[in-house]
Formats: C-alpha cells, sequence, structure tokens
C-alpha cells in the first residue's frame, strides 16, 4: 500500500498537507463556532505536515521517483482534467444559483481524481484516499443539509481531516 519511493510518500505527505490546510481554511466560511478552535489545529497540522513532507521530499528525491518520461506527462493531464472540471463544475453551480454545492463538488473531484494516480504512480494507497475524499464530498453534503450546517463547513472539515490523516500516514512511511 505503500509507495514505491520514498520522496513520492514524502511529496505526498506535502501535497496533501498543503490541501489539508486550504480545505480547514475553506470550512473556516461558516462553521459551528465550537468547531473553530479545532479548524486552525487542523490547519496548524496540515501546515507541519506540509513543510515536513516538503523538506524530506527535496532531500530524497534523487533516490528515484515514480514521476518520470513516462509517468510525469499522463499525471500532468489528470491534474489538468482535475482543474478543468473543478473550475466548470464551480463556473456552473455559481451561475445556477447553488454556489453552497462547490466545496462537494470539488471534494468529488479531488477525489475521483485520486483513482487513476494510484496505479500510475505505483502507489496503491492513493486508492483509499480517493474513497475517503470522494464519501466525504458525497455525505459531506448530505449532513450539511440535515443538520443544517454549511456545505463548506462539513464537506471543508471532513476532506482536511482526511488529506491530514493522508499526510500524516505518508509521512511516516517516508520516514520510516
Amino acid at each position: 500500500m505503500d509507495a514505491e519511493f520514498t520522496a513520492n510518500a514524502a511529496a505526498t505527505a506535502a501535497i496533501f498537507g498543503v490541501f489539508g490546510m486550504a480545505w480547514f481554511g475553506w470550512a473556516q466560511e461558516a462553521p459551528p463556532k465550537a468547531w473553530r478552535p479545532w479548524l486552525g489545529v487542523g490547519s496548524v497540522l496540515s501546515l507541519a505536515a506540509a513543510i515536513a513532507g516538503g523538506v524530506f521530499a527535496v532531500r530524497t528525491w534523487d533516490e528515484g521517483s515514480s514521476v518520470d518520461d513516462r509517468t510525469g506527462p499522463v499525471f500532468g493531464v489528470i491534474v489538468l482534467i482535475e482543474v478543468v472540471l473543478c473550475a466548470a463544475g464551480a463556473i456552473w453551480l455559481q451561475r445556477t444559483g447553488r454556489a453552497s454545492l462547490v466545496p462537494g463538488w470539488i471534494a468529488l473531484i479531488v477525489g475521483l481524481h485520486f483513482f487513476p494516480l494510484a496505479p500510475l504512480l505505483g502507489y496503491p494507497a492513493l486508492a483509499i484516499w480517493a474513497v475517503l475524499v470522494t464519501l466525504v464530498a458525497v455525505a459531506g453534503v448530505a449532513v450539511a443539509r440535515r443538520y443544517d450546517l454549511t456545505p463548506s463547513a462539513v464537506v471543508g472539515a471532513g476532506t482536511g481531516v482526511t488529506l491530514l490523516i493522508g499526510a500524516a500516514t505518508a509521512l511516516v512511511h517516508a520516514l520510516t
């Protein structure tokens, strides 16, 4: 389930940490008051994981990576498709008066984009994070509606927690 190369695990920790921090930030748009300190803690922990992962990725990158001449361009295309789908969906939701669903849409696309990355990068654990982020996207919107919360709070916190756990797991793998 681990990344084939230490640098890939470290880079995953860095990337998940950065985006975990972003999701915790988005959750702070309009959360219940009691959530705010926890969202701040999540942001700080995500930042720490991002920094640690980034430093370790730089130090180990010369030891090998699954991103090479074959996988690099495919990786780029997958990420480009992800970004285009996120933007197009967000614009459409905004224009149709459903802007509150943008966090769920973006989390859904983020989760789905991990599925092709797992085999491409030889990192099966990405499939686990794909399932979890996708579930947070779908369930988060339903939970927000059920409990009269903003989707940004529920999806943001859920995706932030998921990515923070993913970052911590990847960092442990990179360091051991």
